[in-house]
């Protein structure tokens, strides 16, 4: 994956997290989300980006 790419599902992850918040979606959601969001990040500081 480039960096752009793994930028772009870094911000779309963000996002689907943030409205999960936004509608109170129930817990097991937001908590998917924000793991999802968390191997993103990790995968990019890993890559050195």
């Amino acid at each position: 994956m480039t960096r752009e790419e793994l930028i772009a599902r870094i911000e779309e992850t963000r996002r689907q997290l943030d409205r999960s918040i936004e509608q109170k979606e129930n817990y097991e959601v937001i908590y998917r989300h924000s793991v999802e969001l968390d191997v993103l990040i990790e995968q990019y500081i890993v890559a050195g980006f």
